[in-house]
């Protein structure tokens, strides 16, 4: 199975960026980071990049004023390196996605998708919002990127429980105990090209 060759945007941490370089040296993801792209230039991901020696890029979204710029700003960042798979990692600013990118840049978001996504949803608002609906389960959603937040076509999800006396802070942690497995997965059957795109709906090819 070929590597992919990923791009990862990142705004904040990097913990999505790290799982994908703990997975892939232990190889168990056939992938590649071969360009780390910040939103900020304080983004501690950028310095997880650098310290295993993967390029790194700052976009700086507070330099733009429309989305459309800092999308063409972000997207001649990464067309030298050819990436195969756009990956966004806690990247919290909307991209406008050229042709040439259609099905090939992806994200997760902690909630189960279409219910809390879209603009001012991330992070812990996520979390919050789930449990003042008073929802019985929670968990993380992969998908392809389009033009709106949170909105493309669905590759995965998978659900977690919301236990009673739940916290935000425990409530997000599983949640992100589960981005940890479905993220990768995901990358994987891109890998082995067993994921096809049918309108809204997505595909699994069998092995």
């Amino acid at each position: 199975m070929a590597k992919l060759r990923l791009a990862v945007l990142l705004s904040g941490s990097g913990t999505t960026l790290e799982n994908f370089f703990e997975l892939s040296e232990k190889g168990e993801l056939p992938a590649e980071v071969v360009l780390v792209v910040g939103s900020r230039p304080d983004a501690f991901g950028l310095e997880r990049a650098r310290k295993r020696n993967v390029p790194t890029a700052v976009v700086e979204r507070k330099k733009f004023v429309l989305p459309e710029e800092f999308s063409e700003a972000i997207f001649k960042t990464v067309e030298p390196v050819k990436p195969d798979v756009i990956c966004l990692a806690g990247f919290l600013s909307l991209l406008k996605i050229p042709p040439a990118y259609e099905h090939r840049v992806v994200n997760i978001h902690p909630a189960l998708l279409p219910s809390f996504g879209g603009k001012g949803y991330y992070g812990n608002k996520v979390h919050e919002a789930v449990l003042k609906a008073g929802c019985k389960v929670a968990g993380c959603t992969v998908h392809f990127v389009d033009n709106e937040y949170d909105h493309g076509p669905i590759i995965a999800q998978r659900a977690v429980p919301v236990l009673e006396g739940d916290t935000t802070e425990r409530l997000a942690a599983r949640v992100q105990e589960a981005e940890r497995a479905v993220y990768p997965e995901v990358l994987k059957l891109l890998a082995q090209g067993r994921v096809k795109v049918e309108g809204r709906a997505v595909k699994v090819l069998p092995a």
